[in-house]
């Protein structure tokens, strides 16, 4: 294995799964924020410190005893190019932050991308597992069992009052952060999302963009994920997360029954013009082909169109970003250069598709 495997191979394994309402909700994800004891955090901390943290880290890997580690990689950020990371920011295997950190920067990837362990990010150990569709108890408990493992190696900061110490106070306690990515173009269509997002915010949760905080929530896909980590269990966070994103689900049901009753013709005419779009532009932007993959997507799962696979919605989202782009270029693009690569890209995989 090695990093041109995790720069070559499109959509994670976890990413092509068919998970439990995967036609709204793409991925569930947990991530633990973890210290190392006597240790400065990595926002205040030396160069020197954090290569102690990493080597320590380095040693303990062989001691791992996890069957979904075994063969996992050690990515050194120092090692990969600015394109390489940006791509693995694109699929969501490492942090922005951590692409941007110093070169003490690493993460351990499972072979099926599944298990993410970041070091010396915003926190020295950030543990990382993704599963499709929602699964966030199946992922707590994979995150668990890793935890565990590095556990035994490792002396965590942690205080019998507060918990598990973080960099961010927001983190502290579990240290536990819970999202899930969910598709919910009938909440936007129909411009319940403006009005949905203040009323989860307000039961303790935050709204982001596909990308996390920050950035935009393009084609219709939102991270929805918990802000308290301090005074409640891990099971109860997790509980509490299923619930609204349960809740998000049915209304997100709804509006597309609804759209469908009101506006039928006019959505089928969006959805099946979208698809035209991507045929047969030759120059796209990432904004428009974000949009009008929505739409197909929503095309396919309210069954306008049959011939066509969810998965490859998943596949085109992450390789039209402009990393990946330039990644199959070999080198970097222009913006224009990339929108006429993207546009190239669509239409010869929706072919490829059709052809199957």
């Amino acid at each position: 294995m090695s990093i041109e495997r995790f720069l070559n191979q499109t959509v994670s394994p976890w990413m092509n799964a068919e998970g439990p309402e995967s036609d709204i909700i793409l991925t569930s994800r947990i991530r633990l924020a973890r210290n190392l004891k006597n240790f400065m955090f990595p926002t205040l901390g030396t160069q020197e410190e954090a290569k102690k943290v990493l080597d320590k880290f380095k040693q303990m890997i062989p001691l791992i005893n996890l069957y979904p580690l075994k063969d996992a990689e050690l990515l050194m950020m120092e090692e990969l190019q600015p394109l390489h990371k940006q791509v693995l920011v694109e699929k969501h295997l490492i942090s922005p932050n951590l692409a941007e950190q110093s070169p003490q920067g690493a993460c351990l990837l499972s072979q099926d991308e599944v298990i993410s362990i970041m070091v010396n990010e915003e926190d020295h150990i950030r543990i990382q597992c993704i599963f499709s569709g929602l699964q966030l108890e199946e992922a707590l408990n994979l995150a668990n069992a890793v935890d565990d493992q590095l556990e035994q190696h490792l002396d965590y900061a942690f205080s019998e009052v507060r918990g598990y110490l973080t960099s961010c106070p927001t983190n502290v306690g579990t240290g536990l952060r819970a999202s899930v990515m969910m598709h919910l173009p009938g909440l936007v269509m129909t411009q319940q999302m403006k009005q949905l997002i203040p009323s989860i915010n307000q039961l303790g949760f935050v709204v982001r963009g596909i990308y996390g905080e920050g950035s935009e929530a393009l084609g219709n896909i939102f991270q929805i994920s918990n802000q308290i980590t301090l005074g409640k269990s891990e099971q109860d966070i997790i509980l509490d997360l299923k619930n609204v994103v349960e809740q998000i689900v049915q209304q997100e049901r709804s509006a597309r029954e609804s759209i469908v009753k009101t506006a039928g013709i006019q959505l089928e005419d969006k959805v099946w013009r979208s698809l035209g779009i991507l045929k047969n532009s030759r120059i796209i932007e990432s904004k428009e082909a974000a949009k009008c993959l929505s739409d197909v997507r929503l095309g396919i799962d309210i069954g306008y169109i049959e011939n066509i696979s969810r998965n490859i919605l998943n596949e085109l989202m992450i390789l039209t970003q402009p990393g990946f782009l330039q990644q199959y270029a070999g080198g970097p693009l222009r913006p224009f250069e990339r929108d006429v690569r993207r546009a190239t890209l669509i239409r010869e995989r929706l072919l490829l598709e059709n052809n199957s």
